[in-house]
């Protein structure tokens, strides 16, 4: 009696504990196999690279070159896509789905616009200006002895001593040439001249000789 006791037990235990894992496992939520693309703003271009997360569970994936994704997830649960330059979107996943579930996301485009960043490489403004006042050109010598060469007083003093060249030789010959050409001919002796002779006549009639008292 006792044997049959303890046979009956343990087929009352076993049934009762099969019964409630069959129970457990009909009450909890099946998985469902979410699958399908993500797309651009235009709805043509499909985004490589984009994450599909699920935060609850803690697990996600990325889509292809084709934008293409598939994910296990559970019914209820909230699905991030989120993409580089595009903002993020929430998907929920609905209660009474079962098995596999396949949606089309597109993501619309998010410009963010930075601030303007300045790159300086010297710490403040006073520091700036020493460095540009010491700064020293490769070819400041070049211009120094160039300013030196090309001073007025210096100029000046050239130009008083300097001889003078073919071109000024040229033209003081030529000068020569042309006084000699112009005074070549007979000059007149204004003795021999009446109009002299009569000027010089009225010149002593109105007294232009005599001394001034």
């Amino acid at each position: 009696m006792k044997l049959y006791y303890k046979i009956s037990f343990l087929l009352v235990f076993s049934l009762t504990l099969f019964l409630t894992q069959e129970s457990r496992a009909q009450g909890k939520s099946s998985v469902i196999q979410l699958s399908g693309l993500v797309l651009g703003e235009d709805s043509t271009s499909a985004l490589a690279g984009a994450n599909v997360y699920v935060p609850a569970a803690g697990r996600g994936t990325s889509t292809n070159l084709y934008g293409y994704f598939s994910l296990p997830v559970l019914p209820g649960d909230s699905v991030l896509f989120s993409s580089i330059g595009h903002k993020r979107q929430y998907y929920l996943v609905p209660e009474d789905q079962r098995e596999s579930l396949t949606v089309i996301v597109e993501l619309s485009t998010d410009t963010t616009y930075l601030p303007a960043v300045e790159v300086f490489p010297y710490p403040s403004e006073e520091v700036f200006k020493e460095a540009i006042l010491a700064l020293k050109l490769p070819d400041e010598d070049q211009y120094a002895n160039m300013r030196e060469n090309l001073a007025e007083d210096l100029l000046a003093k050239m130009f008083e001593a300097m001889p003078m060249d073919g071109s000024m030789n040229y033209r003081y010959f030529m000068n020569q040439q042309f006084d000699r050409v112009q005074y070549a001919g007979p000059r007149s002796n204004p003795l021999l001249n009446p109009f002299a002779w009569a000027e010089f006549i009225k010149s002593i009639k109105r007294g232009d000789f005599k001394k001034k008292k």
